[in-house]
């Protein structure tokens, strides 16, 4: 070949059809010739169209200069330049940019070129567009890290649903290598716990839809079951017959036992394992709609220890929870199915019975079931329990409120001794929430001092003296006026307020007693001494601090009145405290003598100073001869065991003569005067003294 300069180059490439120019335009590989110092000579229509550059663009600079930006490895590049300086050439892939920043892969074949074989020294360069074959070696690479790290198991199934390959997180979940589940069907996991109809109704979703997503127990290579939330895919490939199962699943196991533990903790009571209030409700709601469906019945029982707290207070809370574990399991095992047994708190079980019939006999069943002794370390206690029901749709439909009536009637067992079944009545209950608010308010009358004391004089039959008092309590109510005992007493009797109310009145008597004696008054004071006060521990210390309140107060001139009924409940120890109280110089009275089950042995027996017969025999003496015998016998009485006696309800002068004629030495009664407040019994006494100006005996 002859020689040529490099200006002659387009002509040699333009002419002749066996030319590289012809050929070039037939390619759709990039193509372009530069010169020995690497600046481009020539381009093909493919490189314009692939880079963006203009033929005139692309002329005069270097490849590296047009093209190259950043992403390609620094290895490559080395290796090109060390090709290039060595005449050799070079074979690589390489990132490039076209003009417009797009990037785009080459594979570039560049060789030298002969300047005997065509007149020219340089190179050429062949740049094969693989930028897609990059982006799905690319996208491979990524499917293939996630298939490898994801941690989620991946399992790949034939047309014959047999596995073709799995993940490692498949291997860690499940405990099965690869080797062992290839060419196996997925049934390898299956745990048995799922019917028959739930895998027909999955695969119909996938044969439906091509996909199904659910939560699945299977069971690993050592046994132990787990759970799996899956998503199944069918993947279809190019043929229309030729397609796969993709499974992707998590173990949840941890999840679903987290979950469940805290549906335990929110709904379940921790050491019986029953239901807490929270499910209580909730199926009560149920249960009433499903009531109010079938048109039956349901009763709601609440059931409680009787005396549990002695049981916790004498062996401790331990103790305490192991009866109460005991007694939940006998209840489970009386309830039916469908019947809900919840905890509350402490000791308080609550019972939703559906489709029952309103009868206390399934509460007496029950009942029965809780009798008997618990072992309680090295002893054993007897337990009995207290139990209330109502019943849907005769009371309420809202479960607060039946779970509270259901309880107000078990309270009604409690104070009267427990170990029975109430129930619910609304009148009664209404009658004991009347009670409950008037103890309130009373207990707000002691703090408020609306309570005051009346004072009753007692008269002596011999000189028409007046001797003393007795102190009688009323209330001065904000809204009712000034209420007599009738009205508030019976309400007291027997509540945690009888004792605070007894202290009330020996407090106000004794200072009111001290200052009539400083005032030089020689008055008596009788107090009523309530059966509960009288035997309560602190009463005679009581007592004694008040003494010590008023030293020069002589306690002999105070009485306390202490009822017939009271004192006879506990003979012994109601002789004892009322030594105790004589011992400190009080006066006592048997109080309503008449009314109880006296005989003379207990009559001897009591240590008291005076007999006080009850006022309805004295009332009714004059037109009854049977209680005026009764009236005459007790005096009779009195005089053989030298105790005097002093006659209630005196309402007319005929009472006094007659009861002066029987021999009785004192009197009082609305004959004499009402009870009156201090101040105007003082005037009341100052009128007396002018009518009956015989000066008072000592007794």
């Amino acid at each position: 070949m002859t020689d040529r300069s490099d200006n002659d180059l387009p002509d040699l490439l333009s002419v002749g059809p066996n030319r590289l120019a012809i050929l070039t335009q037939y390619t759709r590989n990039s193509v372009l010739i530069t010169d020995r110092g690497g600046h481009i000579r020539w381009v093909n229509d493919s490189f314009v169209r692939s880079t963006g550059y203009s033929k005139e663009e692309a002329i005069g600079r270097k490849p590296g200069d047009l093209l190259q930006g950043t992403g390609t490895d620094p290895g490559t590049i080395a290796r090109m330049r060390d090709g290039l300086a060595r005449g050799e050439g070079f074979d690589e892939e390489v990132l490039n940019y076209t003009r417009d920043g797009d990037p785009i892969w080459f594979r570039i074949n560049c060789s030298p070129l002969d300047r005997d074989d065509c007149g020219h020294d340089g190179f050429i360069a062949i740049q094969n567009d693989i930028t897609r074959l990059k982006e799905s070696q690319r996208e491979l690479r990524i499917a293939a890290s996630v298939f490898e790290r994801s941690h989620d198991a991946i399992m790949i199934t034939d047309q014959n649903n047999r596995i073709i390959d799995i993940n490692p997180a498949f291997s860690r979940i499940t405990g099965y290598s690869k080797a062992e589940v290839m060419g196996r069907s997925p049934a390898v996991l299956s745990s048995g716990q799922h019917s028959r109809e739930f895998y027909q109704a999955m695969w119909g979703a996938i044969e439906r839809r091509h996909s199904w997503r659910g939560e699945i127990t299977n069971r690993r290579k050592n046994g132990e079951l787990f759970t799996e939330l899956v998503s199944i895919n069918r993947v279809q490939l190019d043929h229309p017959d030729e397609w796969y199962h993709v499974a992707v699943f998590s173990d949840i196991t941890a999840l679903k036992n987290h979950a469940e533990a805290m549906d335990r903790v929110a709904n379940y009571d921790d050491l019986t394992g029953l239901p807490n209030q929270r499910l209580l409700t909730s199926r009560m709601y149920r249960a009433l709609a499903e009531a109010d469906r079938s048109g039956t019945a349901l009763a709601v029982m609440q059931l409680d220890l009787d005396q549990f707290k002695q049981i916790n207070d004498r062996f401790g809370h331990a103790a305490g929870d192991h009866v109460l574990a005991t007694i939940a399991k006998r209840l489970k095992a009386a309830v039916r199915k469908e019947d809900t047994l919840a905890r509350l708190s402490g000791d308080e079980f609550v019972l939703l019975l559906p489709d029952l019939e309103d009868d206390l006999e399934a509460c007496q069943r029950l009942l029965a079931q809780v009798r008997g002794p618990v072992a309680v370390g090295p002893t054993t206690v007897s337990i009995t329990a207290s139990a209330g029901v109502t019943f849907y749709p005769e009371d309420t439909s809202e479960p607060d409120r039946l779970i509270r009536h259901a309880g107000q009637a078990m309270y009604l067992v409690k104070e009267n001794g427990g170990d029975g079944c109430h129930r619910f009545d609304p009148g009664v209950i209404r009658h004991r929430e009347l009670r409950l608010q008037m103890l309130g308010e009373l207990s707000e009358a002691i703090r408020q001092d609306q309570l005051e004391l009346h004072y009753q004089p007692q008269v002596q039959m011999a000189d028409n003296a007046v001797i003393g008092a007795e102190a009688l309590i009323r209330w001065r109510h904000p809204r009712h006026g000034l209420l007599s005992p009738g009205e508030f007493l019976p309400v007291v009797t027997g509540s945690e307020l009888e004792v605070p109310m007894g202290q009330w009145v020996i407090r106000n008597a004794l200072t009111q007693l001290d200052a009539w004696q400083q005032a030089g008054l020689n008055l008596q004071v009788s107090i009523n001494i309530s059966a509960n006060h009288l035997m309560d521990p602190g009463f005679t210390d009581y007592l004694r601090s008040h003494l010590l309140d008023h030293p020069e107060m002589d306690p002999a001139m105070v009485t306390l009145e202490v009822l017939e009924s009271t004192a006879l409940d506990d003979m012994q120890r109601a002789g004892n405290v009322i030594g105790e109280c004589r011992g400190m110089g009080f006066q006592v009275a048997l109080d309503d003598f008449g009314t109880g089950y006296s005989s003379l042995t207990y009559f001897r027996a009591l240590p008291i100073d005076l007999i006080k017969i009850d006022q309805s025999f004295i009332r009714n003496m004059m037109a009854d001869t049977s209680d005026r015998a009764i009236v005459e016998s007790v005096i009779f009485l009195a005089k053989q065991f030298r105790r005097p006696v002093l006659a209630e309800g005196v309402e007319t002068l005929d009472h006094a003569d007659v009861l002066r004629q029987m021999g009785c030495e004192q009197i009082q009664g609305y004959g004499i005067a009402k009870p009156l407040p201090a101040a105007d019994f003082l005037h009341w006494l100052r009128d007396w003294r002018q009518r009956y100006p015989t000066p008072p005996q000592r007794r």
